[in-house]
Order: structure tokens, then C-alpha cells, then sequence
């Protein structure tokens, strides 16, 4: 099953639409609750990134009876230094997202802990995807 989004930008309320959809349709199949506790988290991460970011995006999750597949992709402004992106609390969130309690520099971070597997492909004034990998296992 494949279910794709737009992710919304610089509208912070609809933040979250596109992980929460995918957290119920993931309820419906009887996913174990801590592969949907993780999906749901990697992926709204990447949702609050996009809209912090990049102006919005697209999300699309492949589902199947071992994997979740979920990809993020932007024509944001770009990650010049993914290194430094991934450390905890390093953060480029403007002055407008911190005060609304964003931009603590966690969002990637949080992604990765998340995912059995992550990628993140950047390309400066060309933009960001981002694919997570979240094994579907008995727990």
C-alpha cells in the first residue's frame, strides 16, 4: 500500500495531518503500537522540518507485511552540512518557529532514532529527501 501527501508550508497547524493519517491507517492494520508510536514520531519530524524549512513538501509511505517505507522530499533551501544538521540541538530554525516552541534542533535526530534505516540526500538551493526505513516486527 502506498499513500502519498502534500505537506503543507509555513502553516504549522496542519503539521502533523499527513503522520497522523498514517498512524490510523497503520492502527487499522493491527501494526504493533511501538512500530506506530516510531513511525509516527520519524515522520512527523520530518513534516515540522518541512515546514519550518522548506516551504512544504510531499510525503510518501509504502507499507507492507515487514517494512514501512516513508519518503520526504523538498525543494527546500537545502542541508550544506548534514554532519552538523544531525547533532542534537544544532538548529537553523528561524526566530517565528522558536517562539512557537519549534527549532529546538532535534527534529533529525529524532528521525533517525526512530528508523531502522535513514538517508538524507541534500542538495543546497535544490533541496532535501529524506527515506526512513521502520522494520514492522512482532514486539
Amino acid at each position: 500500500m502506498t499513500y502519498e501527501y502534500d505537506v503543507s508550508g509555513d502553516d504549522f497547524s496542519k503539521a502533523g495531518t499527513a503522520s497522523q493519517d498514517i498512524k490510523k491507517k497503520l492502527q487499522q492494520l493491527g501494526v504493533p503500537v511501538a512500530i506506530i508510536k516510531r513511525t509516527a514520531i520519524a515522520m512527523f519530524e520530518a513534516e515540522i522540518n518541512m515546514v519550518i524549512h522548506a516551504h512544504g513538501g510531499k510525503a510518501s509511505v509504502d507499507i507492507d507485511e515487514d517494512k514501512i517505507i516513508i519518503v520526504m522530499e523538498d525543494h527546500g533551501p537545502g542541508i550544506p552540512d548534514i554532519e552538523l544538521a544531525m547533532q542534537p540541538g544544532y538548529s537553523t530554525a528561524t526566530a517565528e518557529a522558536r517562539d512557537l516552541g519549534w527549532g529546538a534542533g532535534m527534529g533529525l535526530p529524532n528521525m533517525k532514532r526512530n528508523s531502522d534505516f535513514m538517508h538524507i540526500d541534500s542538495t543546497v538551493g535544490v533541496g532535501t529527501k529524506v527515506t526512513m526505513e521502520i522494520k514492522i516486527q512482532n514486539v
